[in-house]
């Protein structure tokens, strides 16, 4: 991309290079590059690992000599220095011709080759090279007969290796020679590969030696620079001299021919023909000159998309092939589509031999290394994804100054780039308001840059959709976005950002601007580009109206005979008149001439006040269409009914955008059952929850924003909740000050089911939820404050209530917003708050799944039963709280208050407590008959029945056990009293209509219901798996939560089990280890049926013997549950159930009467459990815990 270009340069090409052979010095091999070429064709040939063969095999002498590496050296370059631009000539000589001469005679290929390269100076800013490389006939003697020695040498080198046997390494392979027969030398095989070897023969070939031509520019144009030098060529290869002398043209590109000026084309002479280059104005993205079209026909789109992603992460990139033109086009076009990023770190395009060793640096980088051409992959067939459109019809727009390839090129160039910096734009759209300004001073900045925090990430995230945050997360953190948001900090105003900077904050307001319903700008579906015809309009009304035309070549001041045409052969040209340019020349210390820049200045005018009319008259249109629009209107110098009648149009817009939005989010939320019961189309589904929520938060900023008196920070929300609290602080300093500020009393406090005496309902706080924002540390703006606090009220669904208490202080809302403001009209004003409400239908985690690396407070209750209150209970109890995102480990809670409080990262959605004792004490027995657990933040609170006892000798022995919750469903009694709705609750299942099961007892359930308890399981298995992702439950409510798979199955085993004696329980885990012994006996593994019983069989015990060795203290019931559970999860439950139904040991613990007995109901059940084989079924680690399998 060309960015960081010398600003100093104005003219088109700062030096003209000649590199190839220097006949003085002779042939001096380049043994270092060729010893990097030999490991590089060792690695890519044997692999990464690959031995590297002897030292001496990767000398240059292995190679037939003209397949060898010699040196190339600068000949020419002219001018000697331009102070702007310092000659690099190690580094040009290097690029110029990376892999050093090359010698071929009339037998081999010698078309000219064009390459472009890239310098890169101390300070980031770059210069280009453009590099044409042909073959030039070797007329020196000497080096015709050096040549030829060299063959000779190494023909005698190869015929030695070929009667030579190879000898002995070490004692093996001595005695290996030694005990086989000697080889026979055969005499026609090695001279065959003499004859292959040998070919040249200074008597009968002609030698030809690479020679290189360059020009080295401030600005990458590869396409003009590539028409110059092929014309300079064809003069060379041409039997007719050219019309002038090539010193002509060389000086006339080097001191005559200026840059472009940004907006305008230019016209110049080649030697044959016309060469025309356009630059973009400031207002279109940055000039790039290479086809990004090649890229995509190389590599197509999926490892283009890849290669893409890879960049933007910041990995390290190696790109490899046999073509130079091709690494530099790929290199350039990758970095182009970044816009409005920049590459930061190491970046050679061309990476030359000698300095292979940069392939190790243990940083980023982007570098291309030429390939031997023994693995070319150039021939790839172009994906379907990508489309090549043929030109319907051959017509040529008469007016076209430039090729027409160039200009498809170009349009090419700019669809792509639009497209991609269109994502960009789209993504980023908001990113300035979660910047963090810097309160010290610059240079203080620049000191402790590496301890700021430059960009709210946390806040940021919390708006993007969720398939983006994988991505997002990653990219925030490299330093190609740091950068980007340091020069967004360091600029104060338009004229001090950089190009690429003022570009992109166009684009933003500009859709921001135009984008009325904003819920686009953060939707994960493709966004259309709206820019590209707009684009291309410009392109090509610049390449059919030249804007300047350059001096045309003319005779110089050269002396008799210089400059004389000799075909084939580059002149040695005269330095004298290449060294310095004109003396008179009055823009060469300008930037532009100044009638260019008046041009300019009346062009740029021109377009702004055409723009501003179109714009300003669209702007007017939507806003009558629609009435709605982003920014409210200037209301000076209009009358008082006008203002009354605008303002009217606006608030009635805010609140008609208000009712949709909520409506939609509702629709959205209630997901397909929305759609069923017709309040949506499905069309309008399938919107990230998150885009929605940024989307409310973007319309209650612009609702506070409205009507202001003046403005404090970037959120309009939170500095009204700010000056809230500290009015309410004012008002408890004074001594009539009533309670707490912002605090509802008991008589509104928040209450849960069954869960009154066992824990205190949380206090609903405005303040107090602003406190615990503010006590995010990961949370940096204002902006994100905002957001936040919106997204702990919805879920806490206290959204409508915070605002209003908000809204009830009338002073304080006089005192911020004036007589017209949306929130000083009541009935408005009403009527949105009762759109708020509406939220309250459904549940929202919006805080919970968006936060999740912040600390929060948890209060765990443990309830022992009331009938055996536990006072007795002597063990020390524990519990292990686990949730969507992590787990707590174990935690002590106190022997006589049964409750504790802690503080951890966020759980997220809380789904299995794990609890347990020592079993210390002189009566360690408890009888537990739930555990609650609140998040002291969002108020959620989980109910985790129990209602049964941990103890050696009482129940099924278990010191441990695990509970499955759900979320209990809160309610305030002022809630109860305005609204008769019944809560939401879930269908009540069939079981819950034929019994109501206590925890103690154990009912009696016929074969019908049992069938029907395990359908209904099953089925809710399937319907969990059948939803999107984002309306699924929980999977262990389903699995081992009331009336769920495990439940299920325990009726089926507990049907027609045999009375036990008295004072013995007997339990199914008891019935599945006596099944067990008798599989694992040894009269039972002589009868077996067939292979896959056996298979089963051996699956199961081992199950059994896992689940019975695990040092946890699960009990029976506890076992039998990790078995169901395990079943499950690797689809082998039906062939259990068979296995145990043709077990004897059924026919002694069941009675006839069992459904395990009758064959028709097993096979019934076996059918039901083989639907859930299409299922992946993923187990939380609280239910395994313990069991390696």
């Amino acid at each position: 991309m060309t960015t960081g270009f010398s600003s100093t340069s104005c003219r088109f090409a700062d030096y003209f290079v000649i590199c190839g052979l220097d006949t003085d010095s002779g042939l001096e091999p380049d043994e270092l590059s060729a010893l990097c070429q030999y490991i590089e064709a060792t690695k890519f040939r044997d692999g990464a690992r690959g031995k590297l063969a002897k030292a001496d095999e990767g000398e240059n002498f292995e190679q037939s000599p003209l397949r060898r590496t010699f040196k190339s050296k600068v000949l020419a370059h002219y001018p000697d220095n331009v102070e702007w631009n310092p000659f690099d000539q190690d580094a040009v000589g290097m690029l110029c011709m990376p892999k050093g001469l090359a010698f071929r005679t009339q037998v081999d290929s010698r078309e000219p080759q064009f390459h472009s390269f890239i310098i890169t100076r101390e300070d980031g800013s770059r210069t280009y090279g453009f590099a044409l490389t042909f073959f030039e006939e070797v007329t020196s003697k000497q080096i015709c007969s050096a040549m030829q020695t060299l063959y000779h040498m190494h023909n005698a080198e190869q015929y030695d290796i070929l009667h030579t046997p190879t000898s002995p390494k070490g004692p093996e392979d001595l005695h290996r020679y030694h005990s086989q027969p000697r080889p026979v030398l055969h005499a026609a095989p090695s001279i065959s590969r003499l004859q292959r070897f040998n070919s040249y023969d200074i008597s009968r070939d002609t030698l030809y030696v690479s020679k290189c031509i360059c020009l080295i520019t401030p600005m990458a144009f590869p396409q003009a620079c590539r028409k110059v030098l092929q014309q300079l060529h064809q003069a060379v290869a041409c039997p007719q001299p050219p019309p002038l002398p090539l010193e002509s043209y060389i000086y006339n590109i080097l001191y005559e021919v200026p840059l472009p000026p940004s907006g305008r084309s230019l016209k110049f002479s080649g030697v044959y023909g016309p060469v025309v280059c356009q630059r973009p104005s400031t207002f279109e993205l940055p000039l790039f000159d290479f086809a990004i079209s090649e890229m995509f026909n190389l590599l197509g789109v999926e490892n283009v998309l890849q290669l893409f992603t890879c960049a933007l992460l910041e990995m390290q990139i190696l790109l490899y092939s046999q073509h130079y033109q091709r690494l530099m086009s790929v290199a350039e076009s990758i970095t182009a589509l970044m816009f409005p990023f920049q590459w930061q770190h190491v970046y050679v395009p061309i990476l030359p031999a000698s300095l292979l060793h940069f392939l190790d640096a243990p940083v980023p980088y982007l570098m291309g290394l030429h390939s031997n051409g023994q693995d070319d992959r150039t021939k790839l067939e172009l994906p379907q994804e990508l489309e090549v459109k043929e030109d319907p019809s051959s017509y040529k727009d008469p007016r076209l100054q430039c090729d027409e390839e160039e200009l498809k090129m170009h349009n090419s160039n700019i669809h792509i780039r639009e497209v991609f910096a269109n994502r960009f734009t789209q993504m980023f759209a908001d990113y300035e308001v979660f910047v963090i300004q810097p309160s010290q001073d610059k240079e203080s900045w620049f000191t402790n840059r590496d301890q700021m925090q430059n960009f709210d990430k946390a806040s940021f995230l919390s708006d993007q959709p969720e398939p983006y945050l994988p991505f997002l997360s990653r990219f925030l953190e490299t330093q190609m976005f740091a950068s980007f948001i340091d020069s967004k900090i360091l600029c104060h105003d338009d004229e001090d950002k950089e190009h690429t900077l003022r570009v992109f904050d166009a684009r933003v307001d500009k859709i921001r601007m135009l984008n009325v319903r904003t819920p686009t700008l953060r939707t994960s579906m493709y966004q259309r580009c709206t820019n590209i015809e707009e684009s291309e309009k410009a392109i090509e009304m610049r390449v059919t109206k030249i804007d300047h035309t350059a001096l045309h070549p003319h005779l110089l001041d050269m002396k008799i005979g210089q400059g004389r045409h000799e075909q084939g052969f580059f002149p040695r040209l005269q330095s004298d008149v290449l060294s310095t340019g004109p003396t008179s020349n009055k823009w060469a210390k300008r930037s532009a001439p100044a009638q260019w820049r008046r041009r300019d200045r009346q062009k740029q005018h021109a377009e702004h006040l055409y723009l501003d009319n179109d714009q300003r008259e669209k702007y007017i249109q939507e806003a009558r269409n629609l009435g709605t629009t982003i920014r409210q209107p200037k209301l000076s110098n209009l009358s008082p009914s006008v203002i009354a009648q605008t303002n009217w149009k606006f608030v009635e817009g805010l609140l008609k955008e208000c009712r949709n939005k909520t409506k939609r989010m509702l629709v959205e939320k209630m997901g397909r059952e929305a759609v069923e019961l017709g309040h949506g189309e499905v069309s309008i589904t399938g919107v990230e929850e998150n885009t929605l929520i940024a989307s409310l938060c973007d319309l209650l900023e612009r609702i506070w924003s409205h009507g202001l008196q003046v403005k404090q920070g970037k959120s309009a929300l939170w500095s009204h909740l700010l000056h809230y609290l500290e009015s309410k602080e004012k008002k408890t300093a004074t001594p009539g000050g009533l309670g707490p500020p912002g605090c509802i009393h008991d008589t509104e406090r928040r209450k849960s089911d069954g869960g009154g005496s066992a824990m205190p309902p949380l206090k609903v706080s405005l303040i107090q939820d602003m406190r615990h924002i503010q006590n995010i540390g990961e949370i940096k703006t204002d902006v994100g404050k905002a957001r936040a606090w919106v997204r702990l009220s919805m879920e806490k669904k206290l959204l409508s209530r915070h605002l209003k208490q908000l809204l009830s202080d009338h002073e304080l809302t006089k005192k911020l917003y004036k007589r017209y403001a949306f929130l000083r009209c009541d009935d408005e004003k009403e009527q949105f708050l009762y759109h708020l409400l509406s939220f309250n239908a459904v549940d929202y985690f919006c805080f919970t799944n968006v936060f999740t690396t912040i600390m929060i407070p948890y209060h765990v209750v443990a309830v022992p039963s009331k009938k055996l209150g536990g006072s007795m209970f002597t063990a020390n109890p524990w519990v292990c709280v686990s949730g969507e995102l992590a787990e707590t480990g174990v935690l002590q809670v106190p022997r006589n208050m049964l409750e504790i409080t802690f503080e951890c990262q966020n759980l997220g959605k809380l789904t299995t407590v794990q609890m347990g004792h020592d079993n210390t004490g002189l009566y360690a027995k408890w009888l537990v008959e739930c555990v609650m657990v609140r998040n002291e933040i969002t108020g959620h609170t989980y109910k985790f029945p129990c209602g049964r006892w941990l103890g050696k000798g009482v129940d099924d022995g278990s010191l441990e056990r695990i509970l499955v919750g759900e979320l209990m469903t809160p309610t305030t009694e002022n809630d109860e009293r305005m609204c008769r709705t019944p809560p939401m609750q879930q269908s009540p299942g069939m079981m819950r209509r034929f019994v109501t099961i206590s925890p103690n007892s154990k009912p009696k359930l016929n074969t019908g219901q049992i069938q029907e308890g395990v359908g209904e399981a099953i089925n809710g298995i399937v319907k969990h798996f059948h939803k999107p992702e984002k309306e699924r439950g929980s999977l262990t409510l389903l699995l081992c939560g009331e009336f769920g798979l495990v439940w299920a199955l325990e009726q089926v085993f507990q049907h027609g089990f045999k009375s036990p004696r008295l004072f013995k329980n007997v339990f199914i885990w008891d019935f599945l280890e006596k099944s067990q012994m008798y599989f694992e006996s040894a009269e039972q593994r002589e009868a077996a049926p067939d292979e896959n019983w056996q298979t089963r069989v051996r699956t199961f015990c081992r199950f059994m013997r896992a689940i019975n060795s695990t040092s946890r203290n699960i009990g029976k019931d506890g076992k039998f549950q990790m078995l169901v559970c395990l079943g499950a999860r690797d689809h082998l439950l039906h062939y259990w159930i068979a296995l145990l139904a043709d077990c004897p040991i059924t026919g002694q613990m069941y009675e006839d009467t069992a459904l395990l007995k009758d064959r028709s109901l097993v096979n019934s059940l076996i059918r039901v459990l083989q639907t859930l084989q299409d299922f992946n079924i993923t187990l939380e680690a609280s239910l395994v815990k313990g069991v390696g399998i």
